[in-house]
């Protein structure tokens, strides 16, 4: 009986509509951020991470992962300042911005040239500074799936460079995004098998 269920339950699924992995994670940045309350987000800058990182095909597990790295280092505040102790005066922010970006990231020759306050700028720059380090992943790391390529790369994009490498690294950041992701997937069978039992009811006519 059991095994009936599962592969009715399996069958079943196939049938269900695909539900935007993305709105789902948006719920949960706005939900699950313990750095800001959700009365108190934008949700505009939060679209606009989005819109930026659907530009490069994440793995599924993986995406999010504009989101959630601005989650933890500012809160989604796109004019925070940190890091005040590594300045000669300790008290001019090195890092600004929603992913705490360093001064290096302004420049035009060695780095991006961005606005660090700007959402959309920062996260272009972010992401493609993570995209950059995929091929040196790949010839260092030898991972075989993307999502652990995608990993690997981000923290080698966001940790001072070691000769040895970060492969087996993970950034900070992974963490929400993983208990984002579990919710959605706790989510998604809920209300699959609510739909399920509702089929199997409708067909014994209970």
């Amino acid at each position: 009986m059991l095994m009936s269920l599962i592969i009715l339950f399996s069958s079943f699924t196939q049938f269900l509509p695909e539900a935007d992995l993305y709105d789902l994670i948006l719920n949960e940045a706005i939900h699950n951020c313990k750095n800001k309350s959700a009365k108190d987000i934008d949700t505009e800058i939060l679209k606009t991470l989005i819109s930026v990182e659907k530009e490069y095909e994440l793995p599924d597990k993986v995406k999010g992962l504009l989101l959630s790295s601005a989650c933890c280092e500012s809160g989604y505040n796109p004019n925070a300042q940190g890091d005040h102790k590594f300045s000669k005066n300790k008290k001019k922010p090195k890092a600004v911005g929603l992913f705490q970006m360093w001064p290096w990231w302004e420049n035009k020759k060695y780095g991006y040239g961005i606005d660090r306050t700007s959402p959309e700028d920062s996260a272009r720059a972010y992401i493609s500074h993570i995209h950059k380090q995929i091929e040196k992943v790949k010839k260092k790391c030898f991972f075989k799936t993307e999502e652990k390529i995608w990993i690997s790369a981000w923290v080698h994009a966001i940790r001072k460079p070691k000769k040895e490498g970060r492969c087996y690294e993970k950034p900070l950041h992974l963490s929400v995004l993983k208990r984002w992701h579990k919710n959605i997937n706790k989510t998604l069978k809920e209300k699959r098998f609510g739909k399920l039992v509702y089929w199997i009811r409708s067909k014994n006519k209970i």
